[in-house]
């Protein structure tokens, strides 16, 4: 028996609206990564993480659970934990994540900020004030949820007086650009990826990395906002030879996580076809969204390495 799917849903729906998250994550746990680096509190341009790279290892977690329960007879009894969740944060001890891989994400954010820093890019960044965008729950339809949730983190950006917005994954990326608008009147924030602001401050590296990468494209930024270029340009200014899989660019194959949260052994039968690709063309896959990262990571098993592209720039570029 699968999953079922409204449930599913509504439990993912409910922590939004409730606990301002599809998966709940502590505030002390969503601002770790930014211990030490000392960037100020809110500004005119700040760093946006969206929580996506910090609730990865939740995601992970809950993943893991949810392939217990899917054809077993716990799916029976989804709907009743929907009904204690909305009580009692249910979700909250199905995702324990792993601390090692917590390290792993953060790390991640680290990377990106100091890049931007290295380009002499002034960002602040929010601290416990900033929210998830919302992201899954768009992609799974809720929008009457998705509404008041939009307009909530709109509302925290114009508290600090934000006007430019630096993302850091493609499905944040795509939720402040291009649906957030759809939702407010007005919308006025100057969006755009860490990766398009590196470029277009023509960040050189310190180090050449002869290396071989295949490059693995996220579905959001080939198709709904023309971010291909970017990512090439600073491996290729680093000196990584790029190789390109079948399937890449704009039409590039899905790595499954979209599918996830409601029927994981289809979202990582996708993710192994997507790995094959990339092992045809060598042995380094890179990616630059969190979902792609883990997904293609956990099917890989070993076989081939997937690291997220941050973890190539610092090398070259710090």
């Amino acid at each position: 028996m699968t999953l079922p799917t409204g449930d599913t849903i509504g439990i993912l729906a409910d922590n939004l609206k409730l606990r301002n998250s599809v998966l709940p994550i502590s505030k002390e746990n969503a601002i770790r990564w930014a211990k030490g680096l000392e960037l100020p509190r809110g500004g005119e341009t700040i760093l946006y993480t969206g929580i996506m790279y910090q609730l990865i290892p939740y995601i992970a977690a809950m993943s893991k659970a949810q392939e217990l329960i899917e054809d077993s007879w716990m799916a029976n009894f989804v709907s009743v934990g929907r009904y204690v969740n909305k009580l009692i944060n249910v979700s909250g001890f199905m995702a324990k994540p792993s601390e090692s891989m917590q390290k792993s994400y953060n790390q991640i954010l680290v990377n990106i900020a100091l890049l931007l820093k290295e380009a002499g890019v002034n960002f602040g960044y929010l601290y416990e004030e900033e929210l998830y965008s919302g992201a899954l729950i768009y992609d799974l339809g809720v929008d009457d949820i998705l509404k008041d949730h939009v307009h909530k983190v709109y509302n925290t950006f114009k508290k600090y007086k934000v006007k430019n917005v630096i993302t850091v994954d493609p499905h944040t990326t795509n939720m402040l650009r291009s649906v957030y608008p759809a939702f407010i009147e007005g919308y006025d924030l100057y969006v755009k990826s860490y990766m398009e602001v590196l470029v277009e401050r023509n960040l050189q590296p310190k180090n050449e990395l002869t290396k071989e990468v295949v490059i693995h494209d996220s579905c959001v930024y080939a198709r709904y906002e023309n971010v291909l270029k970017e990512q090439r340009t600073l491996l290729n200014r680093a000196g990584v030879t790029v190789k390109e899989p079948a399937d890449s660019g704009r039409f590039t194959l899905c790595c499954g996580g979209p599918a996830e949260s409601l029927f994981p052994k289809k979202a990582i039968v996708n993710a192994k076809k997507r790995v094959d690709q990339i092992k045809n063309a060598a042995n380094n896959g890179v990616t630059m969204c969190p979902i792609c990262f883990v997904n293609l990571q956990k099917a890989a098993n070993d076989e081939i390495t997937i690291d997220d592209i941050s973890n190539y720039l610092v090398q070259a570029y710090l």
